[in-house]
């Protein structure tokens, strides 16, 4: 229950921080126009929240957190007085109405920028991608990829990190050609090109894992079965388990890794098992019966309360980039340009059938990202926060009627003829837009729900 309410707690969070930006971005451009705002809402649906300031605006905070608005003085929705007609959104200029439809997104380009520089001075952590086992006929065999080796490049695209790997390699889904990694050899500074030949790759795939795909699996260190902590009243404690214990062997079979032990655990639930520990040099026998819990799905596993500790990445392979407070700006707007590319492609290739549209994500899986990110810490919830941010920015930006890029296309148009859209044929876009938003949104749950 404590981690649903926590993972509501985030997500609204993540999302009033989103909609507040974007939606202040056309309330600040708005009221430098001359356009009189009447109300600020962040969610939408029933106020939970409502106060005016100084400034006639009525400020709202509504209960369903997928979105908000800015209402405008329009003449189109309501009569307008008079004296108060210059103020109108529908009489403002051209370049006015598109300045203030694409404030929003740009305060999104804004936020991600910032946070991205955020990230980027607190220093960037990761792990060199080593190549640990490749599978026989792979890609990466064919290419000549071999074990040891480290994928120092993407088409010439610097990947020092498994997060910068990862992302070049997204970039291709779809595509045919050439793929070519640089890769050398430990203890060498020889950089070798090697080719890998494309055909669709990865087309329709509903779960990507490129480097999965190429045939490759990274070097992980070994997590030993090594007892960081019991939990109190466990059966772990019972049997006497304590932190700092080597799980040697379970009723004489040998454990070499934490999985292993887990796996033996999970099958055992209320079957007693001798384990032989390692503690502090001195071989111990102790005697544990797993307690049986009961998923969803109604299977029984066994658990014994216990966690691990985490493996040692060795020294050479950890990879820390520092900037300065320049450094970092010009890096986060890289990285904030990159994304933008990345989600333009992307809703390119679903177009195209290149990329499965189940890749389509919802309210459901930001939730589950926005949490599992802040565990993470303040830099990851960050870095989650910024791509959103930017896909929040470039959706909106898309000319479909009743999204921010739709007015932006109506102005464009009164603008090169002279003459408004018609209030009939925008009438007719909205709801041919509203229709194909509602569907992406109730797809993208049938998404979610899939996933669960």
């Amino acid at each position: 229950m404590l981690d649903i309410l926590q993972t509501v707690v985030i997500t609204v969070f993540t999302l009033g921080v989103l909609v507040s930006v974007h939606e202040y971005g056309h309330f600040w451009v708005a009221r430098r126009c001359g356009v009189k705002v009447l109300r600020f809402s962040v969610g939408f649906g029933k106020p939970l929240y409502t106060w005016h300031g100084k400034d006639g605006v009525e400020y709202v905070i509504a209960g369903i957190p997928l979105g908000g608005y800015v209402k405008m003085l329009d003449e189109r929705e309501a009569p307008v007085a008079a004296e108060e007609q210059h103020m109108a959104f529908n009489r403002a200029s051209p370049k006015a109405r598109i300045a203030i439809a694409a404030a929003g997104p740009l305060a999104n380009f804004a936020l991600a920028i910032l946070v991205y520089w955020l990230v980027f001075l607190n220093g960037v952590n990761g792990v060199a991608p080593i190549i640990e086992e490749i599978e026989a006929g792979s890609l990466a065999e064919r290419a000549g990829l071999e074990v040891g080796q480290e994928i120092v490049t993407v088409d010439g695209e610097a990947t020092p990190t498994w997060e910068a790997l990862q992302l070049q390699l997204l970039e291709r889904i779809g595509e045919s050609g050439l793929l070519t990694l640089g890769v050398k050899n430990d203890g060498s500074d020889i950089v070798a090109q090697r080719r890998v030949e494309l055909d669709r790759w990865m087309q329709g795939a509903e779960e990507p894992n490129p480097v999965q795909e190429l045939g490759v699996t990274l070097y992980t260190p070994k997590i030993v079965p090594k007892v960081a902590d019991v939990v109190a009243g466990s059966a772990a404690e019972r049997a006497g388990l304590q932190a700092g214990d080597l799980v040697v062997a379970v009723d004489g079979e040998t454990m070499t890794s934490w999985q292993q032990w887990v796996e033996v655990v999970r099958a055992s639930p209320e079957v007693a098992m001798t384990m032989t520990v390692n503690r502090g040099g001195e071989l111990m026998s102790l005697e544990l019966t797993p307690e049986r819990r009961v998923d969803e799905d109604g299977v029984a596993t066994g658990f014994v309360g216990v966690s691990v500790a985490p493996p040692q990445w060795p020294e050479a392979m950890q990879r820390t980039q520092h900037y300065g407070v320049v450094g970092a700006a010009v890096a986060a707007g890289q990285r904030t340009w990159q994304m933008t590319s990345f989600t333009l492609e992307s809703i390119k290739k679903m177009l195209m059938g290149l990329l499965s549209p189940k890749n389509l994500s919802g309210p459901i899986t930001i939730a589950k990202v926005a949490s599992s990110s802040a565990q993470y810490g303040v830099v990851a919830w960050l870095s989650f926060l910024g791509l959103l941010s930017v896909s929040l920015a470039v959706l909106n930006l898309l000319p479909i009627p009743i999204l921010d890029g739709g007015h932006i296309v109506y102005a464009l148009i009164e603008w090169a003829t002279g003459r408004p859209v018609t209030e009939q044929v925008q009438a007719w876009a909205n709801q041919v837009g509203l229709a194909l938003v509602v569907s992406v949104m109730v797809f993208a749950l049938y998404n979610d729900v899939l996933r669960l």
